[in-house]
């Protein structure tokens, strides 16, 4: 079934595609992951797509690796590390011929995943049309469905609220007030008082709309559009550690794509 070593490609290199990343990899399968030349990563320190920055990034245990060709790939493979190529537009997937493809950049909308890409097409979230636009769709909304596999259909549309963490929701999430280059202050791990300055934007200080963890902060020096989703605020102290493994929410998701991938090779 199985037992061969399977070829899957994951677009997409953020946290919720990194929960399934993960899991492939230590299943055994050979994953390569796809990613924009620059991403913008909120919860970096769980992102396997920071390869393209950092050129090695480890997560509980596996490391992903930039790599810019197909030689360069198959190497990184042969190290048991997973590979991160810069192809938005998928072009080498008719050069590595996956066997299973997975679209999980969580953009809400279909962006190029095409049914008959992969023997097996899988996509995360909104956006797609299960038995059209792809084999199956993943629930990715918080609540009973989550990690669902839906064979017809699509997945519920994005509600714009972030998952409540010790009673706060969206007020945990800081979007950008202007346009400009993010200087950052107070970084991912970093314990911050309500209205403190976060960051600047161009000079105009970004503070915190709560007493918390940094538990998502974008890259320092980063251009931002006004209105950007730019930091993530853990209001539990005492969970330092979940910025730096894998949440509850990517790793019940990533249950629902192996589901996905037995059923369907069985």
């Amino acid at each position: 079934m199985l037992k061969d070593e399977k070829i899957v490609v994951v677009r997409g290199g953020g946290d919720i595609a990194s929960g399934t990343i993960n899991r492939l990899h230590n299943m055994g399968f050979k994953v390569l992951v796809l990613e924009i030349e620059k991403p913008n990563f909120i919860r970096r320190k769980v992102c396997y797509g920071e390869a393209i920055y950092e050129k090695e990034f480890e997560l509980e245990g596996v490391v992903s690796k930039f790599s810019t060709s197909i030689e360069d790939i198959k190497k990184i493979w042969s190290e048991n590390k997973v590979p991160v190529f810069i192809d938005p537009c998928m072009k080498i997937i008719s050069k590595i011929k996956p066997d299973i493809l997975i679209d999980a950049i969580i953009a809400k909308k279909n962006l190029g995943m095409k049914k008959d890409l992969a023997s097996l097409t899988i996509g995360l979230g909104p956006g797609f049309e299960a038995g059209k636009d792809v084999h199956v769709v993943i629930e990715t909304n918080r609540g009973h469905n989550l990690g669902r596999i839906i064979k017809k259909g699509r997945a519920m549309e994005n509600t714009g609220i972030p998952g409540v963490i010790a009673g706060y929701g969206k007020e945990r999430v800081v979007y950008s007030s202007n346009q400009g280059v993010i200087k950052v202050i107070s970084d991912i791990g970093t314990f911050v008082e309500k209205n403190e300055v976060l960051a600047y934007i161009d000079e105009i200080p970004l503070k915190a709309p709560l007493t918390g963890i940094v538990r998502g902060m974008i890259r320092d020096n980063s251009f931002v559009k006004q209105g950007l989703k730019v930091c993530d605020i853990d209001p539990r102290k005492e969970e330092l550690e979940n910025c730096y493994t894998i949440s509850d929410k990517a790793r019940t998701i990533s249950g629902g794509v192996v589901e996905a991938i037995f059923s369907f090779f069985k």
